[in-house]
């Protein structure tokens, strides 16, 4: 028995999904695959806090690699969700049913969030589900997972930074300056949340011009935050292609926290072949991927 579990592209509302915003995350076709037959040699934490070391399965996760460097995709998540599918399985529950679905969900935030020391859950919502999601936190603390569109037209092109970034090293700089400038903050996360309800909403209609606006309007205000902060939210490689990006009418944006990992041009079209290579000479190469609409699921 095989298990795979697609990894993740959160294109709006980093950061502020952790104060209760609405954030626009993706599933991609790239997998973690469980082997149910094989038992893991080193289980990873995640995994580990939800099933016992002998029987959680071996995970290949290699294709949300760059050799020995995570590409940002959600790794840790799609490994913990296919390695709880193969448990799911065997116990004879169809991880294709919305209510196993939601209990594999519950399962596994939960497990990822101990691990972590928190986050919002939005990566092991995109490797449970699949598909291009809605996701955001409730007061009560309660996760809200709605499905989501992106506009006819649109293109998503993935870029990979070359460098892996620490997600919970650029949280401690954004809470850092949330300690010390708590109007500097507010008013950061609230232009990203903005930005993010204008992208679902945009999306929903169709309005691909109106969605484009909102994802730039997201950037700016992560730009914003990472000055405020003293994050590299933005590597510094990364400015030019922002600005490249707006004179052909498309964004460019970190996929999540930023700091490196992978960014996504979202256009018209395809990137083009000027901005292509505008982000070779800053170190910055295309990955392939496409959109995965299945979420978690059982291998033939």
């Amino acid at each position: 028995m095989k298990v795979r579990a697609p990894g993740k592209l959160l294109i709006a509302g980093a950061y502020a999904v952790l104060d209760g915003a609405s954030a626009l995350v993706l599933a991609v076709d790239r997998y973690a695959i469980a082997d149910g037959d094989v038992r893991a040699a080193n289980p990873t934490p995640e995994v580990l806090a939800a099933i016992k070391a002998e029987e959680a399965p071996e995970v290949d996760a290699s294709a949300l690699r760059d050799g020995p460097h995570k590409l940002g995709l959600g790794s840790s998540a799609a490994m913990l969700v296919a390695s709880l599918g193969v448990a799911y399985a065997r116990a004879g529950r169809d991880i294709l049913d919305r209510e196993v679905r939601d209990a594999l969900f519950a399962e596994g935030r939960r497990a990822h969030a101990t691990v972590q020391r928190g986050g919002s859950g939005v990566d092991v919502a995109a490797s449970v589900y699949g598909g291009v999601l809605d996701y955001a936190i409730a007061s009560d603390g309660a996760p809200l997972v709605r499905d989501a569109a992106l506009p006819s037209g649109v293109v998503l092109k993935v870029f990979w930074c070359g460098e892996p970034a620490s997600t919970s090293a650029m949280r401690a700089r954004v809470d850092d300056l949330r300690a010390r400038n708590a109007g500097a903050y507010r008013a950061r996360l609230d232009g990203i949340a903005s930005a993010s309800r204008e992208a679902l909403a945009a999306g929903a209609r169709g309005d691909a011009g109106a969605f484009l606006s909102a994802i730039r309007d997201g950037a700016d205000a992560l730009l914003a935050l990472g000055h405020d902060a003293d994050a590299p939210i933005f590597p510094a490689s990364t400015i030019g292609l922002t600005r490249l990006a707006l004179d052909e009418d498309a964004a460019f944006v970190p996929s999540g926290a930023g700091g490196g990992d992978v960014f996504v041009h979202v256009g018209r079209g395809p990137a083009s072949t000027r901005f292509v290579d505008a982000a070779a000479v800053a170190g910055l190469f295309p990955v392939t991927m496409l959109l995965d609409s299945e979420g978690v699921r059982v291998l033939p």
